[in-house]
């Protein structure tokens, strides 16, 4: 596939669930995904992004043939994802989220080796394939050791050799990196960014720092609905041409403190973080104007918050997304759940 082809395209892809209500009835539809429009280029990195239950996990099962769309119509590759099954997983390799998917007694080499082969590599191909892929992923050094050994990290990155073993032209990776310590997450972000522009990623995350350094352009969805697409740049001044303040107290200031800052003029989002021992908190404050200390700091000293410093800077894409989508209560990384 070409660079500036359209790689994944969905036109009104909608999927309902049926929720059981006794032996034989059903309830209401729950319409977990609603009338989605995705146009992704070939040969870059695009990221969806929500909060949890806004139909990420649904719409990336449509486009990797893994659930049927209720309505509508998606394809990746040229091929439609309904009644081209066959030739999507020809081309698309997905790494979905969890541990499972290997074999533990066995080692790396040897896991590749099985895939390769289900996944129809010549076999003339197959030891050259491997080899390049652990080479990749930074695993050829341990490539013979049992993969029931392996950290997290190591684990994760046999995942992503394993989707990209058949030389996919469209890869879909759903939370990569959840759960990887600081050191795992930057290696396998790195071999991400390597992928492109040879292949097509659509990535989901709820890192929104990785999103920011990763992604070519974003679409947010929520409510099963797309909200917001575009550049990580583009995403951020939709939330207009606003400033973030950052406000470190002693203490961890209440909820009723919280929303009086949230009812100041010019406010768009609070986002309260505190210690393990709460001793300090750092609130990070959205909204429009250079004078959003002038309402937050009064309000936080009356309450009996010391200040301890306050900065000011540019609205980032967790703030943005905080703005379009809510307050926070979704349990995006780095935000309170």
């Amino acid at each position: 596939m070409s660079s500036g082809e359209i790689a994944i395209q969905a036109d009104s892809l909608s999927r309902e669930f049926y929720p059981h209500q006794g032996f034989f009835r059903k309830g209401e539809p729950i319409v977990a995904v609603d009338n989605v429009d995705l146009e992704i280029t070939s040969g870059t990195i695009y990221g969806l992004l929500g909060p949890n239950g806004a139909g990420k996990t649904t719409t990336i099962k449509m486009l990797a043939t893994l659930l049927v769309p209720t309505s509508g119509r998606a394809s990746v590759a040229g091929y439609d994802v309904a009644t081209r099954e066959y030739d999507v997983r020809q081309r698309l390799g997905v790494l979905l989220g969890g541990d499972r998917g290997l074999y533990g007694k066995i080692s790396a080499v040897d896991n590749l080796r099985f895939f390769a082969t289900l996944y129809g590599v010549p076999r003339d191909k197959v030891e050259h394939r491997v080899q390049e892929l652990l080479n990749l992923t930074g695993l050829a050094h341990r490539q013979t050791e049992r993969v029931e050994g392996f950290s997290r990290g190591m684990k994760q990155r046999v995942h992503l050799a394993k989707a990209l073993i058949h030389d996919p032209e469209v890869v879909i990776l759903d939370e990569p990196t959840i759960g990887l310590d600081p050191d795992a997450a930057v290696q396998l972000r790195a071999v991400v960014h390597s992928l492109v522009p040879e292949k097509t990623v659509l990535l989901t995350t709820h890192y929104l720092q990785e999103a920011d350094e990763l992604c070519d352009r974003i679409a947010i969805i929520d409510g099963g609905r797309i909200i917001a697409e575009d550049s990580p740049e583009g995403i951020k001044r939709l939330v207009g041409s606003g400033t973030a303040l950052q406000i470190t107290v002693r203490g961890c200031p209440g909820e009723l403190t919280l929303e009086a800052i949230r009812m100041c003029s010019g406010v768009r989002a609070v986002c309260a973080t505190s210690g393990a021992d709460q001793s300090r908190t750092v609130i990070e404050i959205t909204g429009d104007g250079d004078c959003l200390s002038e309402w937050a700091v009064p309000i936080l000293i009356a309450d009996g918050f010391p200040v301890l410093e306050v900065h000011h800077q540019g609205v980032s894409l967790e703030q943005a997304f905080l703005s379009l989508t809510g307050s926070g209560e979704h349990g995006i990384a780095g935000v309170p759940a």
